[in-house]
């Protein structure tokens, strides 16, 4: 089994987690939700001397994938996304590019399918579809070293906002109920914003699901 070094950045205002993910022996690496400040991170990746592989999107907001296509240009790296994000990409309403600055399009080069396993750094990653904060958006699991990678769909103790276009209240707790709590209660969860969980933690005290 592939040993894994997790490392986190507060990459925006919004205090979205970005995550670099190494393979500790080949230095091969994936970016989670890059949203911003794409010179810091590369300076960090140069730094460390790393190997970007791809890019892993949990979901198109602006905050989680305003600097992929930088860092997918500069290491020559494609961006990966459940393959229902597509409008919220392509819609400055729907990525909130619109509400918050100047509108953009974002772009991905690989679509993914719920339940499709990915082979990279050498590690197999599951996607889990979780729909609820966007239409399309997913969790990233890695169920040898019992990683969760889990956006704006399950926070500590709470979950992802649903006011935003788009977003499904009870969408998001079915995502939550179905996908993620069924996992092992010692899975190590990741989140898109605020501090790191356990599926146990959260099947005992998130008060949402």
């Amino acid at each position: 089994m592939a040993e894994i070094k997790v490392k986190s950045y507060v990459v925006s205002d919004f205090g979205t987690n970005c995550y670099f993910v190494t393979n500790e022996d080949t230095k091969e690496m994936l970016i989670v939700d890059p949203g911003d400040n794409a010179p810091m991170l590369a300076s960090n990746i140069d730094k460390e001397q790393l190997k970007p592989m791809a890019i892993l999107l949990t979901h198109g907001h602006l905050d989680h994938a305003s600097a992929a296509e930088e860092l997918a240009k500069k290491y020559g790296i494609k961006i990966y996304v459940h393959e229902a994000e597509k409008e919220t990409l392509a819609d400055a309403r729907i990525n909130l590019t619109g509400a918050f600055g100047t509108p953009k399009v974002f772009h991905a080069d690989v679509f993914l399918k719920d339940d499709e396993v990915l082979e990279l750094i050498g590690c197999k990653i599951k996607v889990l579809f979780t729909p609820g904060h966007t239409p399309g958006g997913c969790c990233y699991y890695f169920e040898e070293q019992k990683i969760l990678f889990s956006g704006d769909t399950l926070f500590c103790e709470s979950v992802g906002r649903t006011d935003f276009p788009g977003g499904s209240a009870s969408g998001l707790i079915r995502s939550v109920r179905e996908k993620l709590l069924c996992l092992p209660e010692d899975v190590r969860v990741y989140p898109g914003h605020m501090s790191q969980t356990t599926i146990g933690t959260e099947k005992m005290y998130n008060p949402f699901v």
